[in-house]
């Protein structure tokens, strides 16, 4: 589980899907569904950069 009480780069840069806030969070970020968000991770990885560019390449 997500620990709230410790917050930072390494948490920050990372997308955790499995947690509904970051799900709804980074959907939101990107302007992309939370389905779209799902498959961008899974080409790309959980970096958000990683994400980031991934979906600037598919649009």
């Amino acid at each position: 589980m997500d620990n709230k009480q410790k917050t930072g780069s390494p948490d920050r840069d990372r997308i955790n899907v499995n947690e509904s806030y970051e799900l709804e969070y980074w959907s939101k970020k990107f302007n992309v569904t939370p389905d779209e968000l799902r498959k961008a991770i899974k080409a790309a990885g959980t970096s958000a950069d990683a994400v980031e560019k991934h979906l600037k390449n598919v649009k």
